[in-house]
C-alpha cells in the first residue's frame, strides 16, 4: 500500500534530531496520515510452527526460524527497523541470525526498513527482478499506479533475485517465491510449510492486491493493460497455491481484524476481494 507523504514533514524530523545524537540515514522517519495506524506497537506471536510475527498493527513482518537461521519478510518502514529487531530479541532470537529478508514489494511502506535491516544484520535481500530494481533505486517505477507520489525510500546497493516458482532453502524450511503483480509489477507473495509434531500447515505471506493508484491514474487506460493482466495473473495464483494461513502485508488488507486468517478459503476470498475492487474501479473509470 502506498499513500502520499509530506516530505517536508520526513525534513523536520530529522533537523529537529538532538545535536549530540546523529542521525542515521537509514531510519529517519517517514511520516504520513496512517503512519500511527501502520506502526501501532503490537507483541511478537508465534503464529505456528516455526513461524513467527514480528510486525505491527498495521504492517506484516514474518520470522521463519529454520534451525540454521531466520528469514524475515518485509522490513516495513525506514523507522521500524529498530522495533523489528527489538521484536526479534523478545521472542528469544538473536537478530544477527537474520540470514535472508525476502520483500514483497517496492513501496516504502514495506521495503523502507529493509536498508537499516540489511546493514544491521548482515541478510541477503531477496526480491523478485522488477523488485530488485525499485529496491536498488528505492524509488517507484515507471509504470507504478502509484508513481505520481514520487516519494523515495533508502536503496539497496545488492539484491539476489527470485522468479516465480523458485525455491529457497534454508535448513529446515523451503519457501516458494510466487509472483503476485499489481500492485506493483514486481511484487511477490510467499509460502511455506510449518510443522507441529506430525501436522503441517500452508503459510502464505501474500503481498498487497489492493488496485489504489496516484490521483488522475486509470486502470481502463490502454496503457495500464499490463497491469491489468498482472492482477489477473496474481487472481489465479491465489486461487490456486496451497493455502492454510494467510498473512498479508497489511493485516486489514485479509478482510479480518486478525494479524492473519486461518481456512483453506483464505487466500481465495483475498484474491476475489481484490477482483471485485478491481472490476469496480474499471467499472467507475468506464463510467458505469
Amino acid at each position: 500500500m502506498f499513500v502520499k507523504i509530506g516530505l517536508s514533514v520526513v525534513v523536520l524530523l530529522s533537523a529537529g534530531a538532538s545535536a549530540s545524537a546523529p542521525v542515521d540515514p537509514l531510519t529517519v522517519p517517514i511520516v504520513g496520515e496512517r503512519t500511527a495506524e501502520w506502526l501501532a506497537p503490537t507483541p511478537p506471536e508465534k503464529l505456528y510452527g516455526n513461524t513467527y510475527l514480528v510486525g505491527f498493527g498495521g504492517l506484516s513482518n514474518a520470522l521463519i526460524d529454520t534451525g540454521r537461521g531466520l528469514i524475515l519478510i518485509d522490513g516495513a518502514l525506514p523507522q521500524a527497523a529498530p522495533m523489528i529487531m527489538a521484536n526479534v530479541k523478545r521472542l528469544g532470537f538473536k537478530p544477527s541470525d537474520i540470514k535472508y529478508i525476502l520483500s514483497t514489494e517496492p513501496h516504502f511502506d514495506h521495503a523502507g526498513g529493509i536498508a537499516a535491516l540489511t546493514r544491521d544484520t548482515g541478510a541477503t535481500v531477496i526480491a523478485s527482478p522488477r523488485g530488485a530494481q525499485g529496491l536498488r533505486s528505492g524509488r517507484l517505477a515507471d509504470d507504478d499506479p502509484q508513481r505520481a507520489y514520487a516519494h523515495s525510500f533508502p536503496g539497496l546497493a545488492r539484491v539476489r533475485e527470485i522468479r516465480d516458482g523458485q525455491k529457497l532453502r534454508l535448513g529446515n524450511t523451503v519457501v516458494t517465491a510466487v509472483a503476485t503483480p499489481g500492485h506493483t509489477m514486481g511484487s511477490m507473495s510467499w509460502s511455506w510449510q510449518a510443522c507441529e509434531a506430525r501436522r503441517c500447515r500452508n503459510i502464505v505471506f501474500a503481498s498487497s492486491l489492493n488496485p489504489v493508484s496516484a490521483e488522475g491514474y486509470r486502470y481502463s487506460a490502454r496503457t495500464s493493460a499490463g497491469i491489468v493482466a498482472g492482477f489477473k495473473r496474481s487472481y489465479a495464483a491465489m486461487q490456486l497455491i496451497p493455502c492454510d494461513v494467510l498473512i498479508t502485508a497489511h493485516p486489514s488488507q485479509s478482510g479480518s481484524n486478525s494479524r492473519y486468517v486461518e481456512g483453506p478459503g483464505a487466500c481465495k476470498a483475498y484474491a476475489e476481494a481484490s477482483e471485485r475492487a478491481l472490476a469496480d474501479r474499471l467499472a467507475k473509470e468506464r463510467g458505469r
